[in-house]
């Protein structure tokens, strides 16, 4: 059976804390799992398509749950390697929206990172075969591999050459002020990536962090060689910019927020999703909004995307009944 779409990057053991305040003062955290490309894997699977995640990940116990819970999802795990010398990555953080700069406004999220010399970060061409990755309909990817060695870029690189065989080749720049702090590239090597592939998602706030470009034209100017660019602006929508034609912008639907994590990935599933279908683009800005709607409603990185059937009932509303929908925490739907 064909696979839809193969996402490739490391996850990690994410521990949430039981309650409000700052890393010092929590006396207790919650285990789970995050990764943007997993998550990907993950609410695609759950949306009915079959996907494939490939990553390394230490012999230890967190290398074991990773596995597990992302398997568990209905995702292929057969791919992913186990490295006997690296540990697996696992990160703290509390609530709230994640910095694009390396801020220290405490409203955002306090995010305490421990994945240094990982065994995601030891990936390279020579450990990931390009036939492995190139397996599916779609090949999913993200900045943040790119952040975390030189072997990691050289990668993305290599999966992202043009040559007979490949895939739709899809990019999230997920741009991390905090993982590239410490490199020694600067972050305009995402830029470069994102020109060699077909499809890219890139939030507004990303693009003016990492490479000081501001506003939804300028930044489809920077990144004429996409077929398609989604730029998301928030709480506000997206736009997207196709190949042929002029752009599209789609509000997104008011949301009754637990947490703004995960929203991001969530709405590039919702939007590949949708892609898969061969739905219209409306549709597909549409179903990114209300798979990273679900996202906005719990506590931690993975939700239950919304039932296809009342997913495409929404999709389906027209504009004023659209614009005027509220999701809430329980995932039900107002107008």
């Amino acid at each position: 059976m064909t696979t839809d779409v193969v996402c490739l990057g490391e996850s990690l053991v994410a521990f949430r804390p039981v309650r409000p305040g700052p890393l010092a003062d929590v006396p207790a955290f919650e285990r789970g799992i995050g990764g943007a490309e997993s998550n990907v894997a993950c609410a695609l699977a759950r949306c009915g398509h079959r996907t494939r995640w490939i990553s390394r990940v230490g012999t230890d116990g967190f290398g074991t749950h990773l596995v597990d819970a992302i398997a568990a999802h209905g995702v292929d795990v057969s791919a992913v390697q186990r490295d006997p010398d690296r540990p697996t990555g696992v990160y703290f953080r509390t609530a709230g929206e994640r910095a694009t700069t390396l801020t220290a406004d405490r409203s955002l999220a306090e995010v305490a990172y421990y994945r240094a010399g990982s065994a995601a970060s030891a990936m390279s061409p020579a450990l990931v075969p390009r036939e492995t990755a190139w397996s599916g309909r779609i090949l999913h990817l993200t900045g943040i591999t790119a952040a975390l060695s030189a072997g990691c870029r050289d990668l993305l690189r290599h999966l992202t050459a043009r040559a007979p065989g490949r895939p739709l080749l899809s990019f999230d720049v997920n741009y991390r002020a905090a993982l590239w702090r410490n490199s020694p590239e600067s972050p305009s090597v995402l830029a470069d990536l994102a020109r060699r592939c077909d499809l890219v998602f890139v939030g507004e706030d990303e693009a003016e962090a990492a490479w000081g470009v501001r506003g939804t034209a300028a930044i489809r100017a920077a990144l004429p060689e996409p077929d398609l660019l989604v730029v998301k602006h928030g709480a506000e929508g997206a736009t997207a910019f196709p190949r042929k034609g002029g752009p599209l912008t789609v509000p997104a639907p008011a949301v009754d927020v637990v947490a703004p994590v995960g929203a991001g990935d969530a709405f590039a599933a919702g939007f590949l999703s949708a892609t898969l279908r061969e739905l219209p683009l409306p549709a597909r800005l549409r179903h990114g909004h209300l798979t990273a709607a679900a996202a906005l409603t719990v506590p931690g990185d993975l939700a239950e995307p919304p039932a296809r059937e009342h997913a495409d009932r929404l999709a389906a509303l027209d504009d004023t009944a659209w614009n005027a929908l509220r999701i809430d925490r329980d995932m039900e739907s107002t107008a």
